[in-house]
């Protein structure tokens, strides 16, 4: 049984936001993401939910700096752009020292 695929734009969201992360991206795990088909009578995109697991040494403050400023932050897609992003929530402290993350994000296509 293969797992479902990502949309495109999902992809590229997570990518762009795993760049922002540099040198450390690889501390960043991806629990979740959840796209839904979204359109306006100009715009057609698709919203997003993303949750991620922060682990290493002070994970918290990773997250913070990761994530900090993220509503003006510029996140190329290659195709379309980012119309709306945002924290879904504080960053939440785990039992085993890592903290979780979820993101909500609408991107737009070109």
């Amino acid at each position: 049984m293969s797992a479902p695929r990502m949309s495109a734009s999902a992809s590229a969201l997570l990518r762009a936001l795993l760049r922002r992360a540099t040198p450390h991206e690889d501390r960043i795990s991806l629990t979740h993401c959840v796209s839904v088909d979204w359109c306006s009578l100009t715009f057609s995109g698709q919203r997003h939910q993303l949750g991620f697991r922060v682990t290493g040494p002070d994970p918290a403050a990773l997250a913070t700096s990761w994530m900090g400023g993220i509503e003006e932050a510029d996140l190329p897609l290659g195709r379309g752009f980012v119309g709306d992003i945002a924290l879904a929530g504080p960053v939440a402290p785990q039992p085993d020292g890592s903290v979780l993350v979820d993101v909500e994000a609408l991107t737009l296509e070109d």
